[in-house]
């Protein structure tokens, strides 16, 4: 898992069968001070995350397939939860 900050939302007209289960967002990656870290990812949200909301996103391409019922779906990201509070430990 990885967290991430939500920045926007992917529209398309013509799209994979599967991506229709949710909408995709545009997921910036955080490290554990909430900056950014690496390059966005596309993942698929079910939770409906708004803009700019942290995220846990989940990489495991063959757990999202299952989610969305597909073993050839083209998704590999999807949102696991929305975050309410993160706290370090010192």
């Amino acid at each position: 898992m990885q967290l991430a900050r939500i920045d926007g939302t992917i529209t398309s007209s013509a799209c994979h069968s599967s991506m229709r289960m949710g909408r995709t967002v545009i997921c910036q990656p955080l490290d554990a001070n909430g900056l950014p870290d690496g390059a966005p990812i596309l993942a698929l949200d079910q939770l409906g995350a708004g803009l700019h909301q942290t995220v846990l996103v989940s990489a495991e391409g063959t757990e999202t397939r299952k989610l969305v019922g597909d073993e050839h779906s083209p998704l590999r990201n999807y949102i696991q939860a929305i975050v309410d509070e993160k706290r370090l430990k010192d």
